[in-house]
């Protein structure tokens, strides 16, 4: 499994719209142009795939970040949000 975090700036309203909507199919939404989540090698790269049609790129940005479970275990979140954890993890705050 592996937790992944997305972050775009996709400048036509149309596009970013279709993007997020994509993305809440694979992620849960952090920020509103951040998602995050655990999703198994084979959805992680199909989401990938998706994006890549959906995204102009030589307009848009895009990042996408794998994070280790050490790295996972240090997010930090201050104000409102959400912690993402493992499918069937408790996650107590």
């Amino acid at each position: 499994m592996l937790h992944v975090v997305v972050a775009y700036d996709v400048v036509d309203d149309n596009r970013r719209a279709r993007l997020a909507k994509f993305l809440s199919g694979y992620l849960d939404r952090v920020q509103k142009s951040v998602f995050e989540g655990v999703l198994e090698e084979r959805r992680f790269l199909e989401m990938k795939a998706g994006i890549a049609e959906r995204v102009d790129q030589t307009l848009d940005a895009v990042r996408i970040f794998e994070l280790c479970r050490r790295c996972v275990e240090t997010v930090e979140v201050i104000g409102l949000g959400i912690y993402v954890g493992e499918p069937d993890e408790d996650v107590i705050f």
